[in-house]
Order: structure tokens, then sequence, then C-alpha cells
């Protein structure tokens, strides 16, 4: 499986498209359809619901995009976030240099490179910084002093607010904030479609502890995230915890692992569990003036609080769901989305036999009964054999049919997506069946 066919199914079936593509695309940038905005935004309640509703001591918080523009200097992002950028002087191709060269290659090596687009040999520039974030202007005239960023992570939004947050909740330590939203980074190589983009979107929660407690609390997060993926079906065997080297932390780490997972592009990660210690806080107090410290009533002084940070790329995880549920049954020449039917965008769809003789009518009325539960869907178009695999790539995990024995008995058919054996029941039973084929599904 490539992932040249998701994208193709992707694109067919509205999970993602292009962003502005009657203009030709605009380049890592991407829009999502009506199946892929319900299928993101049923993973993230459920990544909501597991933090903020499962954990009492976790709120949630929603902090500005645009936020003072000493945030960043205080975070390292104006002067440290940067990549190495190397331009082709023969056909202006720009790649990031750590990918042309191995760790063993020097500096010196550069005149000897050729380059991967146009080949020719001695053409590529020696490597230079090149700042991810995007700059943009506050107020009516453009110049430094109205500089400001899109922010290119929602964590510090979490480090500036977390005192105000901690005061209004009367929360005490260990407590979390949990946050989901855009961030951008103007990546000089976005690939593999979803993967890397220049928009996307982040699910953080930083949680804040005594310092003695960070590797008690570091070993908690690592367990609870990795669990996580199970709940939106992810395949164990494509999922695992890699830690960093002392070569690969970053410089506010004290310890870093990735939950990785097995793209058709290869193990990339999907989310960081990351022992921040108390740098970005010291950092802020030092740079705002302002005292960043908690008060512990119990010993009488006030210390900087460690965080332990788990962040997750929504995007990526969206990608590592679809990658996992994308399965060609080729004994019934079908493509089915086997997704874990608590995230399915459509629950079920609902198909007359025939578009007379009252049966539209009992399918519009099994609607109403259902809609308040799940996301269901009306089709009467084609034979229903089409009709069924039309859901199957969608990954819609059941299909009711009303055909004329309903009229009679009150009884539909319902089928299931992954194996497409069918049972007949009562409609009003339909509402427990169904509760109980999602909490059953393996």
């Amino acid at each position: 499986m490539s992932i040249e066919k998701i994208v193709s199914l992707c694109k067919r079936r509205g999970f993602v498209f292009q962003s502005s593509e009657i203009y030709g695309g605009y380049g890592a940038v991407y829009d999502y359809g009506p199946l892929g905005i319900e299928l993101k935004n049923k993973i993230s309640q459920l990544w909501w619901k597991s933090m903020t509703q499962l954990h009492d001591n976790i709120v949630g918080l929603d902090s500005g995009i645009l936020m003072h523009p000493k945030i960043w200097k205080a975070s390292g992002h104006v002067d440290a976030f940067n990549d190495p950028l190397v331009d082709c002087k023969q056909c202006k191709a720009r790649f990031r240099s750590d990918e042309l060269v191995s760790e063993e290659t020097s500096a010196t090596d550069w005149s000897s490179l050729q380059c991967p687009k146009c080949g020719t040999k001695g053409s590529l520039t020696e490597p230079r910084q090149f700042n991810l974030m995007f700059k943009t202007h506050i107020g009516p005239i453009e110049n430094e002093s109205n500089t400001a960023y899109l922010r290119p992570e929602t964590a510090q939004g979490i480090y500036v607010n977390y005192l105000l947050t901690q005061n209004a909740m009367r929360l005490k330590i260990p407590f979390g904030i949990a946050q989901i939203g855009k961030a951008f980074r103007n990546e000089i190589v976005a690939r593999n479609f979803i993967f890397r983009t220049r928009e996307f979107e982040q699910m953080e929660m930083q949680y804040f502890i005594k310092p003695e407690n960070d590797d008690k609390s570091m070993e908690y997060w690592k367990n609870e995230r990795y669990n996580f993926y199970s709940l939106i079906g992810i395949d164990s065997n494509k999922i695992r915890l890699t830690e960093h080297g002392p070569n690969e932390l970053a410089h506010y780490a004290k310890e870093a692992w990735d939950i990785e997972y097995k793209f058709p592009f290869g193990w990339s990660e999907v989310e960081g569990i990351h022992n921040r210690t108390d740098f970005d806080l010291r950092m802020h107090q030092e740079h705002s003036g302002k005292k960043m410290e908690i008060f512990d009533q119990e010993s009488n002084h006030r210390y900087l609080p460690y965080i332990i940070e788990t962040s997750a790329g929504l995007n990526r995880m969206m990608l590592s769901v679809l990658s996992n549920a994308f399965w060609e049954d080729t004994d019934n020449n079908r493509i089915v989305m086997k997704l874990h039917p608590k995230i399915a965008p459509v629950t079920a769809v609902v198909c007359p036999l025939t578009k007379k003789d009252g049966l539209p009518e009992i399918g519009k009325a099994i609607i109403d009964i259902l809609k308040p539960n799940f996301k269901i869907i009306y089709d009467q178009q084609g034979s229903i054999g089409k009709r069924y695999y039309r859901q199957d790539e969608a990954g819609t995990p059941f299909g009711i049919t009303v055909d004329h024995q309903s009229k009679e008995d009150d009884t539909v058919t319902i089928r299931d997506r992954d194996t497409q054996t069918q049972e007949r029941i009562e409609i009003s039973n339909l509402l427990k069946v169904m509760k109980r084929k999602i909490e059953d599904y393996t």
C-alpha cells in the first residue's frame, strides 16, 4: 500500500483536498472535506475527553494564534527556530542540508555534491539558517517595531497563562492544561501528504509538577499516551515508543520520547512526550520580569514547576488512522477503510431497496431515530451493492437496508462493513444493537 493510494482515496471520497486546487494548488496546505472534518473532529474529541474529562486535574485553554512577539524571543524561537537551508544555483531548488548529507559528511564536501533535482555537480550553496516562523505585522504600518508571528506551536500560550489558569480554577500541583489549535511553520521541504504541512493542528497537554516527581510523571504519561492509540483503532504492531538519544534532545528537554507510526513511507513521529524541566517558565520569568513561581503552602516556599509535555499532531494522527484503516479486499474487489466505529465519519448509511412503495419513508423515519446518537446518511442511488461499496471506501461501519419485508414486520437488515455479513433485526432494536456492535468492535 502506497501513500499515493491514500491520497487518491482521500480526494475521491471527500476526506482531504489540495488547498486552492482550482488555482493550481498551494504547497503543503490542505483542506478537509466533509468526511475529513468529521474524522478529524472525532479524533480530537476523543483526545479532549481523555485529557479533560477522564483526568480530574486537567483543564482546557484556547490561546491566541497571535501573541506578543517577546514570547517567541523568550522561548528561543526568534533566535534558534531554524532549519539549515541549501539552494541549487542551477535549478533554484531548495533543500534542508541535513537531508542531503550524512552525519559523517563534513562541510568541506559540499563542492563535491550534486543537486538531487537537476543533477548538477557543485551547484549547491553553503548551508544558511532559515527561520521557520511566519512573520506578519500588527497595525497600519509595516516596520520592525510592529512585527508579529503566527505561532509555530501552541505550548507557549499555555505557559504564559498557567498562573492565571491555576488561580481561576484553584488548581493544585500536579495539574495540566490542554489545548487544541492551529500552528504554522514555514517548512522548507514539506512532504508526505498531510504529515508535514505549513498549517497544522496540535493537541498538547502541559502537566505542571514538583521537580522531584518528574521521572515518575514522565513514565505515567508515556504509558497513557501510548495506550490512547488503541482507542482509535491503531494496530499495536504499527506503533512504538522511541527515546531521543543525548545528541537528539532539544535544548529545553531532560528526556524525550516519540510515539511513532509505521507509515507507508516508514516509521515517523506522531506525538512527543517531553520533560521540559522548568526551562520555559524560567525564560518567561526572565524576559517578562513577572514571577512565574508556584507557592507551596506545605513547605512555605516558591518554586518553578517542571513540565511534562504531551504534544500530538492532529493531522499526523489522522494520517496514521487513514493508513491503518486502508484495506484492499482483493477477494471482493473493493477498497475498505476499516475505521474504528467510534471515529468513523459516518456511522451508518440507510438504503431503501427501491424509491417507491413507502420504503423511503421508512428509511427516513429510521434516520430520525438514530441521528441524535450517530451521524447517519441516506442513499437511494444505484444498486444496493454499489451503495455498500461506496460506503466501504468512506469507512462507514454499518449499512441498513429497508426492503419490502420491513413494511410487514418492522425489521431491517444491518450489514457489517468489514465482513459483509448481514443480520435481520427489529427497527426498535437498531439503536441498542449498533451501540453494542461499536463497543464490541476489535
